[in-house]
């Protein structure tokens, strides 16, 4: 079996799964750390003569990560694409397994089924708390409807504003942002990088927790630590 993946989590999840039958992967797609497969572009602009060269088995792919005229290339050579949806916890999971069953994993890992069980086992949050959660800036872009990252946030007790918007990454000007007086702005490391020195001086007053991306917005081995890390760094915000 060949596969070349386009998405960084399923990438870490197959690598996980089924040591060997990765050939390619994008240039995002940084876990394992060591991963030794041809890299093949990024998520959004994939080489894809390159993808074919490969002659891969199957492409795996995802339908907000990847655009569709690229897999309609891949398609158009020949390449069988594999597009997964992913728009909340238990999709995710459902997701996990329908593409390990098709990179020929036979039986579920041990890492699926302890992810599994951590977000079942969720205790009820002791108290539930508002947020904003922008993931780009100039223009600021925020979390809206249906998406993964806010439903691991509301499995968490964090509710974010813009859960109901029109649009799922909404741009919003920053003076509403503040004005929506959210009790912590979550600020991720990825797809745009914030850190101590670069997001949180735009919300003086209001908490900031700086999060892992991965672990807010990957669907794979990190699933099993995300409650925990993210928890952590949102406690770490109101100290």
């Amino acid at each position: 079996m060949r596969v070349v993946s386009l998405v960084p989590s399923l990438t870490e999840a197959v690598a996980a799964s089924a040591p060997g039958v990765l050939v390619g992967a994008t240039d995002w797609c940084s876990h394992p750390a060591g991963l030794d497969v041809i890299r093949v572009g990024g998520t959004k602009n994939p080489e894809v003569d390159r993808i074919v060269a490969l002659a891969p088995d199957l492409v795996i792919a995802n339908e907000e990560e990847n655009r569709e005229p690229d897999l309609a290339a891949l398609r158009a050579a020949g390449t069988e694409v594999l597009v997964t949806e992913v728009r909340d916890v238990p999709q995710a999971f459902a997701e996990l397994a329908r593409v390990l069953a098709a990179c020929g994993v036979g039986a579920r890992p041990r890492w699926l089924d302890e992810a599994e069980k951590t977000w079942s086992s969720l205790p009820p949050p002791e108290r539930r708390t508002t947020a904003v959660v922008p993931i780009w800036r100039r223009p600021w872009m925020v979390l809206g409807r249906d998406t993964f990252a806010g439903d691991v946030l509301a499995r968490l007790g964090v509710d974010h504003l813009y859960a109901t918007h029109a649009d799922r990454y909404p741009r919003i000007p920053l003076d509403d942002l503040r004005a929506a007086a959210p009790d912590v702005v979550v600020l991720p490391d990825e797809p745009y990088r914030f850190t101590a020195d670069d997001g949180p001086e735009a919300f003086v007053g209001l908490p900031c927790a700086l999060v892992s991306g991965r672990h807010l917005t990957w669907y794979g081995p990190s699933l099993a630590d995300a409650p925990r890390v993210l928890s952590e760094a949102l406690r770490a915000a109101h100290r």
